[in-house]
């Protein structure tokens, strides 16, 4: 059954997968279990490394091994073979007795487009470092970058910034609260010749994204979070933002919530975008309907005084389907209007 499952998967892929080599991308989920007919199963490649994760119940030995065997079989040049099964709780935790060679959970590299990131099979997070999803949000980065200033909010690997300094952006600031998180970006730079550009200002602001955006936004940083030691900024603005958070958060300058509080994120991420600028705002919660996240937007805006020109809805790529068309993963391209009152650009 499951080898029906995967055949079905690469055959709905094939055309995406013709078209994603043939963009230098080796990135890519290859089955999406939640909608694919086997839930809390994902399989995806990252360049050498196959990695196949379960979130629900494990795959015992024989299992595992015929499943990354269909895939190897096709994808001939995976080098590397790791699963993780994630177990329920507060602290994700690997399957003790899958064991990978040491080479497959080694740091190494993939590409998208060109581009190369550095990623690892096994490591904390759930993603080896590399969002395949917002694949659709880096491509599209890449066609407004040009020349602009680009601020990068809730970083992490700075993968967005990377983009968009490869597409010939002039600024770029990536802010982070790990430095961890901001050293892989540092490294994703390196690799794709981008530190020492003399036409780029590439920046890593290892800071908690709230006061830096309230900051920039001139708005103040209230209460006791205003008595806490954080790096200053200067009020400014940016022709375009990517606005990135976590679904829930807990932080000394207030909480990242996702279903109950975006527009605390959104309206500071609104007040640092020019007028005539986009601000590209995303919301990874599933239960949070589009429609609704949508009009959130558009009345967060109207009470901020900052009338937006549109906001277009971005769909994750066909690696990524959805039984209605309304994936976990949205992403807002909210363009503002060139008249936006009461702004000082600069």
């Amino acid at each position: 059954m499951a080898k029906d499952h995967m055949e079905q998967a690469w055959s709905h892929r094939q055309a995406l997968i013709d078209q994603l080599h043939a963009e230098s991308t080796d990135a890519y989920r290859l089955f999406h279990g939640a909608t694919e007919g086997i839930p809390g199963l994902t399989v995806d490649r990252y360049g050498p490394l196959l990695l196949l994760q379960t979130f629900g119940s494990p795959l015992d030995s024989p299992q595992r091994d015929a499943l990354a065997d269909i895939w190897i079989t096709r994808l001939c040049d995976i080098k590397h073979f790791v699963y993780n099964h994630r177990s329920k709780g507060p602290q994700q935790t690997f399957d003790a007795w899958h064991q990978p060679s040491p080479e497959a959970l080694a740091p190494m590299t993939c590409q998208e487009m060109g581009l190369r990131y550095r990623i690892q099979g096994r490591h904390r997070g759930i993603d080896p470092l590399f969002f395949l999803d917002m694949r659709a949000g880096r491509r599209y980065m890449r066609t407004i970058a040009k020349g602009a200033s680009v601020l990068n909010l809730f970083a992490y690997t700075c993968t967005m910034g990377i983009c968009a300094a490869k597409a010939g952006a002039r600024e770029v600031w990536n802010v982070d609260f790990a430095a961890s998180n901001l050293a892989i970006g540092h490294e994703n730079a390196e690799i794709n010749g981008l530190v020492e550009s003399p036409s780029l200002r590439l920046r890593f602001i290892q800071e908690d994204a709230i006061p830096v955006m309230r900051q920039l936004a001139n708005l103040p940083i209230k209460g006791k979070a205003g008595r806490r030691p954080y790096q200053r900024f200067s009020s400014r603005t940016f022709d375009v933002v990517f606005l990135d958070p976590p679904r829930f958060a807990r932080g000394p300058f207030g909480a990242v919530d996702l279903v109950r509080d975006y527009q605390s994120l959104f309206k500071p991420a609104l007040l640092a975008t020019k007028a005539g600028g986009i601000l590209i705002a995303t919301n990874n919660v599933a239960e949070v309907a589009l429609s609704d996240w949508q009009a959130s937007l558009e009345r967060c805006a109207q009470k901020a005084d900052v009338p937006l020109e549109s906001i277009d809805i971005l769909p994750p790529e066909t690696d990524f389907p959805s039984f209605d068309g309304q994936p976990p993963l949205k992403i807002a391209l909210c363009r503002l209007s060139p008249n936006t009152p009461h702004r000082e650009d600069r």
